[in-house]
């Protein structure tokens, strides 16, 4: 299996799970206080939130190692870009109305997301480049 090395990939992953295992205990523990400010029910917010738990913990482990095996770090990415497209496709498609604070939460973190998702795939790119020098 294919491994890359590279810090900067490291530091990415490792503040990407602790943005997703934030935002995973927040909707988990908190989806019925939130609910009422944002109009998220809490039916959707809490199972995300139970999602994004482990999740981060396999980010974080991810990070954790010197070298990551690279389809490991593209998986990260692609769930990534999916979580992206699922947030913005339940408020285009209206499986989800929120209130404008809840639109503006499902909009920022699904741009968090997304600039995970583009540094990752810089560090993947620049990770395989070193090791072609």
């Amino acid at each position: 299996m294919q491994t890359v090395s590279s810090p900067f990939l490291r530091r990415v992953l490792m503040l990407d799970a602790v943005a997703s295992g934030a935002t995973g205990l927040l909707l988990a523990f908190g989806a019925g206080v939130l609910a009422p400010l944002t109009g998220i029910d809490p039916a959707i917010a809490g199972p995300a939130g139970w999602f994004l738990v482990p999740y981060a913990g396999l980010v974080a482990l991810l990070a954790s190692r010197p070298v990551q095996p690279a389809p490991l770090a593209w998986a990260v990415v692609i769930v990534n870009i999916l979580w992206v497209v699922e947030s913005l496709g339940v408020l285009a498609l209206g499986w989800l109305t929120p209130n404008a604070l809840g639109v503006a939460f499902v909009i920022a973190q699904a741009v968090v997301v997304g600039v995970f998702a583009e540094l990752q795939i810089v560090g993947l790119k620049k990770a395989r480049a070193a090791a072609a020098a």
